[in-house]
């Protein structure tokens, strides 16, 4: 009876070390991949050019309210109290309507790089996704999402075979 145990615990023990063995991990840093596609690229351009835009509108902005301070600055000896008053209420209405614009404009250029960035993103996921599947692997690592303490050599890498599932060189 003790050797029956022996050999259960023994085949038991065996099993869990196959079944462990067969587990399959790959890495990828998914970073890396989206910069080498040509629509990311694409992508980011677009997202500068309205960047570009904006900055350029804020800056034109800006200029008008230095050009009403400066106004105000010289002026200002001869100004009644009343449109004293008025003058400087303008600038800080300017002041705020800027600051205003300059946010917005932050939160669409953030809106609009996460419209024309996912679909390159999802591209990617799909790709990697595919690739996993065909390699039979139980789980993928973003690389890019933190430094792991420990990559072991037989964990496979998935960038040039997504990669080459894009089409990419």
């Amino acid at each position: 009876m003790k050797t029956f145990k022996k050999i259960t615990l023994t085949v038991g023990i065996l099993c869990i070390a196959l079944a462990v063995n067969a587990q399959k991990f790959g890495h990828i840093t998914s970073e890396q991949l989206l910069q080498a596609m040509p629509e990311y690229d694409s992508a980011q351009m677009k997202v500068q050019a309205l960047r570009d835009q904006y900055d350029l509108e804020i800056e034109q902005i800006q200029v008008e309210i230095n050009r009403k301070i400066e106004q105000y600055n010289k002026n200002e000896a001869t100004m009644t109290n009343l449109i004293r008053e008025a003058k400087a209420s303008e600038i800080q209405e300017m002041q705020v309507r800027l600051q205003n614009f300059a946010q917005t404009a932050q939160q669409d250029l953030q809106q609009q790089s996460m419209v024309m960035i996912q679909p390159v993103m999802d591209k990617a996921r799909g790709a990697i996704d595919a690739v996993a599947k065909e390699k039979g692997l139980i789980y993928v690592f973003d690389l890019s999402q933190g430094n792991p303490v420990y990559t072991s050599p037989e964990s496979l890498d998935l960038f040039p075979l997504v990669k080459v599932k894009l089409g990419l060189k």
